[in-house]
């Protein structure tokens, strides 16, 4: 763990000597303390430039988790912190330039994982697969070895696995529309490859991202790319950890714990807004089952604030309970969920003239598998 990656270490050994006899001592920034009968959490960040040159989203994401009060984790990684500007945790596995194909072909995420033994691994990974124009098939054959990598070195790994971001690098007409086409496959892969001990959860960093406002070179993410992708990753990443990984004290898995779901099928909604424009915003709801039980649907009460009203639903089926209520139920093809798996869908909500920021309250209900 590195929580200040921007000042080296030499230099505050040296500062530190300076002023002990002055009777000063050099303030140093907080440094994330995990609870003294359990070891923290091991989140790797996977990827490519994006993740780790200098992948500022990463501190800005470190710094929300610390302020929730996620205070028992430890970003690792083989690679340290590239600046950002701010006191974080920066040891990540984003290499600049890697083809996650490449990775895969030359085996070289054993000894990653072998240095840095992950419980969560945050993966955006793929882009400059894209860019070479490489298909998703063998882009996901990748993403299938590496799976299996980490559930060797970690039968109980959970991965979080973006769809990336937009793409539209200057000399590279083709790579908009490849992204498309590749995320577009992603959740279908999480859906056949994720596993109740090693769940995997799909995280949209593409809807609402604007490769125009949101990265410097239609690649980058600048400030507001990285405020966008850190926002995207946190309430997935929270989730995680609130559930708990096997070992933790108060893991809902452990036998005997009173908070054990049983056979009760349950699940959680999240919500997350996107795009705004005059007049109405883009949202995604996340639905997750938290219980031991397989779910063979899910409906979610949706209510948006200061007046706002759902106009359109992709991902679910959009209706009115007989109390008014506005609810969203499974589209079916996303209603059956593992548990620990999640699924999401998305809308369009209208707004007054007096609308404020974006919010909703939503709530989840689940069917249990007969």
């Amino acid at each position: 763990m590195r929580v200040i990656d921007h000042l080296p270490l030499r230099a505050l050994l040296v500062l530190t000597t300076l002023l002990l006899p002055l009777g000063l001592t050099l303030p140093l920034a907080p440094r994330a303390v995990a609870a003294p009968d359990a070891a923290p959490v091991r989140i790797m960040p996977l990827g490519d430039s994006i993740t780790g040159s200098p992948g500022c989203w990463r501190a800005l994401l470190w710094n929300r988790l610390q302020d929730a009060g996620h205070t028992d984790i430890d970003f690792v990684g083989t690679l340290p912190g590239q600046g950002c500007g701010m006191a974080h945790d920066g040891d990540n596995e984003g290499h600049g330039g890697e083809l996650v194909t490449n990775v895969a072909d030359r085996d070289l995420l054993p000894a990653r994982l072998a240095a840095t033994r992950p419980d969560i691994v945050v993966m955006h990974f793929g882009t400059n697969d894209v860019w070479s124009s490489i298909p998703p098939d063998r882009i996901l054959a990748a993403y299938t070895k590496l799976v299996t990598q980490m559930r060797t070195a970690n039968p109980d790994t959970r991965l979080l696995v973006a769809r990336i971001i937009p793409m539209n690098p200057a000399g590279c007409t083709g790579c908009a529309q490849r992204v498309v086409d590749f995320n577009a496959r992603i959740p279908g892969w999480a859906a056949e490859t994720s596993t109740t001990r090693s769940p995997v959860t799909v995280v949209d960093q593409w809807t609402g991202f604007d490769t125009a406002t949101d990265t410097y070179d239609g690649v980058h993410p600048d400030d507001a790319g990285n405020e966008k992708i850190a926002a995207r990753w946190y309430p997935a990443l929270a989730d995680v950890l609130e559930q708990g990984v096997p070992g933790d004290p108060g893991d809902p898995g452990d036998p005997g714990d009173p908070g054990d779901p049983g056979d009760n099928a349950t699940c959680t909604a999240s919500f997350l807004a996107g795009s705004t424009w005059p007049g109405g915003y883009q949202a995604e709801v996340t639905v997750r089952n938290t219980s031991a039980a397989a779910l063979t649907g899910w409906t979610v009460t949706v209510a948006p604030a200061d007046g706002a009203r759902l106009t359109q639903v992709w991902g679910g089926t959009l209706g009115t309970a007989d109390d008014g209520t506005v609810t969203v139920t499974d589209a079916g093809w996303n209603g059956t969920l593992d548990p620990g798996a999640s699924a999401s869908f998305g809308f369009i909500a209208s707004t007054p003239a007096t609308f404020g920021a974006p919010a909703a309250t939503v709530d989840c209900t689940a069917a249990a598998a007969s």
